[in-house]
């Protein structure tokens, strides 16, 4: 693997980019402070706009990191913040990687995030020499792993009492896509 950072990808809708810490505003109004957002997340809703400007600035120095990747997702046409897309663990040793996302809730079922993750896919094949991605819901998160179908993943099966989320220990439904798979459809 050749890792390459959190560089800017660019798809016909969306702009993925770092974060910088002026967009806390827009994360806590769009996505962070929405329980029906962080239901299935592994961190509680922000109370206030601090607590995202917090997050944001512990994730800023990171960016210097060439094994960092965690995108804003922004509409291109108003440059408006909607999401996060990010690898949230690294497997060197089998060259894998695994994926956690989340949108604001007003631009659920418009393709986005399904349009994100496909960017993250590509990029991460074609660009750093991942040979797997996975990526895992709740399985109570059905719409979550439509997103993942939709992006060419399958389904592997479930962990049984795997996660923890803000709804307690959960049962996980893993999807991956390898490589090889990946260059097939593309």
């Amino acid at each position: 693997m050749e890792h390459k950072g959190t560089a800017v990808i660019v798809t016909d809708r969306l702009e993925l980019r770092p974060f910088t810490v002026c967009d806390a505003e827009g994360m806590f109004s769009t996505w962070a402070c929405d329980d029906a957002v962080t239901r299935y997340l592994t961190w509680p809703s922000h109370g206030d706009v601090s607590v995202t400007r917090d997050v944001l600035s512990s994730w800023v120095p990171h960016y210097c990191e060439v094994d960092y990747y965690n995108w804003a997702v922004v509409l291109r046409d108003d440059r408006r913040l909607i999401g996060n897309i990010s690898v949230v663990k690294i497997m060197p040793e089998v060259c894998s990687f695994q994926i956690g996302y989340c949108l604001g809730r007003k631009f659920w079922h418009n393709g986005y995030m399904s349009e994100a993750l496909s960017a993250v896919i590509g990029f991460l094949f074609s660009e750093v020499g991942a040979l797997r991605i996975e990526a895992l819901h709740d399985v109570a998160n059905g719409r979550s792993g439509k997103v993942m179908e939709r992006c060419g993943m399958t389904r592997e099966g479930v962990l049984r009492g795997y996660g923890r989320n803000n709804t307690g220990i959960c049962d996980c439904a893993l999807w991956s896509i390898m490589s090889n798979e990946w260059r097939a459809e593309a």
